[in-house]
């Protein structure tokens, strides 16, 4: 089990399966320090959790974020600009394909100014998911 957040509001445990242990940020541990969670919807619990298991101090992700997400149910919008970071992002080709020629490019553009082309990665992994089939233009002949 690696620890990814500072967790500072002490939501990080730990459940045992099989024997093997594994790590969880309790919505429940959360709710006691930053209010009842009942009534956000399911998609707002998710990012809470989010925000709980990669929180870091302020840099991108803090407490107060995960305070303005269980505030949120009081008029159900917020000002707040939190973070979200994703485990995967899932592309298809009409997204995805500029995204790798965009990464191609500065990869290049970094590689000419003396730079290391191999830090130009993103930060979650990306899968590319081609969904259309191949035309065939003809087929049965020798060519």
């Amino acid at each position: 089990m690696t620890t990814t957040g500072k967790d500072s509001l002490g939501t990080r445990s730990t459940m045992t399966v099989n024997g093997t242990d594994y790590a969880y940020y309790s919505l429940a541990k959360a709710a006691e320090k930053l209010g009842n969670i009942d009534k956000l919807p399911y998609t707002l619990k998710v990012l809470l959790e989010n925000m709980l298991r990669f929180e870091d101090g302020g840099f991108t992700v803090d407490s107060k974020d995960a305070q303005a997400v269980v505030d949120w149910q009081k008029e159900a919008k917020s000002a707040a600009e939190i973070q979200y970071r994703p485990a995967r992002v899932l592309m298809q080709d009409f997204t995805g394909v500029p995204a790798v020629v965009d990464l191609a490019a500065m990869r290049d553009g970094i590689k000419a100014l003396g730079g290391n082309a191999q830090q130009i990665n993103p930060q979650v992994p990306v899968h590319l998911v081609i969904d259309h089939s191949v035309m065939v233009d003809e087929f049965g002949t020798p060519q």
